[in-house]
């Protein structure tokens, strides 16, 4: 995450240890909360990225398929000082304010240091936490030097996303033309449980979720889910998963037992609401409470380029598609793309033509309900379960 468009052009005099003589003054209090919530998430980017690089060796890294380390390892340490520049400027504005910064915070990041693989997936995972983090923290500044300075920083976040989608392989460069933002506390659902103390942050933190499928999740993936609430005293039957996607005026609302992957590119914010009632894509008006848990962020790779490939070409496909903190626990059920979109065309009451209903989710479903002519993508085990299908095209 970063702040710097002012802050930029402040960097030098900061790193002498000058304030910013912009930013001297008293501030709001929504904009000194802003930077200082801003502060903590850069201080967790930056211990992640220098914890990785302090415990995996260049084996680690050439076993996870890249070529060289150097390729990963040079991107990882410049995100990370890009990371750490960052916090100094924020704190150095704060301290301009007659604010203190938070510091003390303490992480742990066991569970995403597991292996390079797990790591590298976690790492899209936070610098896009970094995007919606920003792009969201913009509708509570109100000044208008702030604002500059935050969307500065929000700039670098997004190529530091884009830099990491390609180093997984899977991911497409950049996979939609519009980001989505996150509230404060919407952030915190998904950074809190790497924060395990010494952090006093004012900002009450949505119910976690984690997704509890394994293996790769793609369009036609059914999505099951882990969180604290859901914890048999709400009927899980009266509850909704909510899509939200970059560039759409409101999320994908579906039954809770039906929450099937569409055919979407990129990342996806998932909600579990008490109604199905679709959120809207903007943090000033999205109704909070009927948020039961989320979001937990995922990674749907259905255009992978081969930019991505030459870099990566030995990656393992585990952590791909799966959010960050995610618990294995249940198996990925994957249904036909058909399939998916008759789901998600009668939770929302639009009319589907009959080419686009269900088929059955066997290994010969093609995507327009047919068995016998047009393009397969359906993607899983096949009726025996012996083989994986990966789909075909007719030539």
């Amino acid at each position: 995450m970063r702040y710097s468009s002012a802050l930029f052009a402040l960097a030098a005099p900061l790193l002498a240890s000058a304030a910013p003589a912009r930013f001297y003054g008293k501030r709001a209090a929504t904009d000194i909360l802003v930077f200082k919530f801003a502060d903590v998430l850069e201080q967790l980017e930056s211990a992640f990225y220098q914890q990785a690089i302090a415990k995996f060796t260049d084996a680690d890294f050439t076993n996870a398929g890249f070529p060289s380390s150097q390729i990963a390892v040079e991107q990882f340490k410049s995100i990370q000082a890009d990371e750490a520049t960052h916090s100094v400027v924020l704190q150095a504005a704060l301290k301009s304010f007659g604010e203190a910064p938070i510091t003390g915070c303490q992480f742990n990041f066991d569970a995403a240091l597991a292996d390079v693989a797990t790591m590298a997936a976690t790492a899209r995972v936070v610098e896009n936490v970094g995007v919606t983090a920003y792009l969201g923290g913009a509708a509570l500044l109100t000044d208008p030097v702030l604002i500059t300075a935050a969307g500065a920083i929000l700039t670098v976040e997004a190529r530091h996303q884009t830099i990491l989608n390609v180093l997984s392989s899977t991911g497409t460069a950049i996979p939609s033309a519009f980001d989505f933002a996150f509230t404060p506390s919407e952030v915190l659902a998904i950074a809190a449980p790497f924060i395990t103390g010494g952090c006093d942050i004012p900002i009450p933190a949505n119910t976690p979720l984690s997704l509890t499928n394994t293996g790769t999740v793609a369009p036609g993936t059914l999505l099951t889910f882990k969180a604290s609430s859901l914890n048999g005293t709400i009927a899980e039957d009266t509850l909704f998963c909510q899509m939200l996607i970059g560039g759409a005026p409101t999320s994908i609302p579906l039954p809770l037992s039906q929450c099937v992957v569409p055919e979407i590119n990129g990342p996806v914010a998932l909600f579990i609401t008490s109604d199905g009632q679709p959120l809207l894509n903007n943090v000033r008006d999205r109704a909070q409470n009927k948020v039961i848990a989320g979001p937990a962020l995922a990674f749907i790779d259905t255009k992978p380029q081969m930019l991505s490939q030459l870099l990566r070409s030995g990656a393992a496909s585990s952590g791909s598609g799966s959010g960050s903190g995610a618990e294995a626990s249940t198996s990925t059920r994957t249904i036909s793309p058909a399939e998916a979109s008759s789901v998600i065309a009668s939770a929302s009451g639009t009319a589907e033509s009959a080419s686009a209903t269900a088929a059955p989710s066997s290994g010969n479903a093609t995507s327009s309900g047919s068995a016998t002519s047009g393009p397969n993508t359906f993607t899983g085990k096949s009726a025996d379960g012996k083989i994986t299908v990966n789909g075909w095209t007719n030539v």
